[in-house]
This record gives structure tokens, C-alpha cells and sequence, in this order.
């Protein structure tokens, strides 16, 4: 596989000193061809967010490459209807899964104030085509590389770096706070699988010693 070492999405977006919809709309139409590409042949994802989009290099102009294809398939699988994928990401927030998933499942979300306020109509437009519960209405790559936000001018070029960088820099607070709680877990599993199987090791010992000394 490559080496790919220009970072995650999120680091980037916060170390730089300006981001406009214009750079957004530029990202998402390289992911966009990207998703397509997959598509045509057959592979389905399934886990795109933005810890998977990665820089490939440190280069002010470098790609974006996806990662993760840890829960992806192919077409030729027959139906997907394993749940995957990272429900607690924006656009949907609650404390309680039942109603998280709930709102997924309808498709309920809302352009939160004020971080979309300076956000144009063509780009909320744009989102509400792929945020589409109906398969039959909600966009394909092609139809979204052909949405004036990606294809035409529609895109803001105004700095919105405070607001966007205040947000993310909140979700990698979050994410990171998740990571070192998943990685104590882990470790924690691990000290029990150990202590576990200790214990069996010495009780097998035991048996052992039982049976030599009836013997």
C-alpha cells in the first residue's frame, strides 16, 4: 500500500490560517471521484468520515486519499445489512442511541446556527441531496460532481476558518477523549484475557500435580 504521510483532514483544515467553501468544494470533488471510481468497480466503502480522508504528502496542494476499508464490500456480496459506520457524527446529536439512530434512520437534522450562517444556499442544497433518506432520490458521485457547488462558482470564497476550525477543533477534543477511553478498554481487556488465562495455565498445573501424585 502507499505511504501516505501528509496527516488527517482535520489537523489540516485546523493548522491553516484561512478556509473558504471554495477549498471545501475542491476536497469533496476529489472525494467525490474517488467514490466514484470505487463504484465502478463494484467496491462499497461504507465507512467514509473524515478520519478516513487523509493528505498524501505535507505538500500545500496534496491529494486526498481514502483509507479504512476495514468494513468495505463488494456489490457482488449480495445485500448490506450489517450496521457500520460512525453514528456520532454531525449532523445528528443525542445522549441517548436509541434516538440518535432514530433520527439517522428518518433523516431529521437541522443547519445548526451559527456555524452554517454564513454558509451559502447552493452548499446546504447540495448536502440535503446526499443527505437523502430515498435511495431513488438522493444523488449519485455523477449527479453531485455535476451540482453547481462543485461544477460552477455557487461556492462562497469568504474566510470561514473561525467558525470551522472552533467546530472541528470541539470534534477532535471529543474524538480524541473517545480514542484514549477505547485504548484504556482495550488495555484493560487485555490485562483480563491475561489474568485469565494465568489462572487456567496454573489450574491445569494443578491438575497435573493431583494426578501425578494419585498415581
Amino acid at each position: 500500500m502507499e505511504l501516505v504521510t501528509g496527516g488527517e483532514l482535520f489537523d489540516r483544515i485546523v493548522a491553516k490560517g484561512s478556509y473558504t467553501e471554495k477549498d471545501a468544494s475542491h476536497l469533496i470533488r476529489q472525494v467525490l471521484h474517488a467514490v466514484a471510481f470505487m463504484h465502478e468497480n463494484g467496491v462499497v466503502h461504507r465507512d467514509l468520515k473524515p478520519e478516513n480522508l487523509l493528505y498524501f504528502n505535507q505538500d500545500e496542494d496534496s491529494k486526498i486519499m481514502i483509507s479504512d476499508f476495514g468494513l468495505s464490500k463488494t456489490e457482488d456480496s449480495g445485500v448490506m445489512a450489517t450496521a457500520c459506520g460512525t453514528p456520532g457524527y454531525p449532523p445528528f446529536y443525542d445522549e441517548n442511541d436509541a434516538n440518535l439512530f432514530a433520527q439517522i434512520i428518518k433523516g431529521e437534522y437541522e443547519f445548526d446556527a451559527p456555524y452554517w450562517d454564513q454558509i451559502s444556499d447552493s452548499a446546504k442544497d447540495f448536502i440535503s441531496h446526499l443527505m437523502c433518506c430515498d435511495p431513488e432520490q438522493r444523488f449519485t458521485c455523477q449527479q453531485a460532481l455535476a451540482h453547481p457547488w462543485i461544477s460552477g462558482n455557487t461556492a462562497y470564497t469568504k474566510d470561514i476558518h473561525g467558525s470551522v476550525a472552533s467546530h472541528l477543533k470541539k470534534s477532535l477534543a471529543k474524538r480524541n477523549w473517545k480514542k484514549a477511553y477505547n485504548a484504556t478498554a482495550a488495555i484493560r481487556q487485555l490485562q483480563m484475557l491475561r489474568l485469565s488465562s494465568n489462572s487456567n495455565r496454573i489450574g491445569q498445573q494443578q491438575r497435573a500435580t493431583t494426578s501425578a501424585f494419585q498415581v
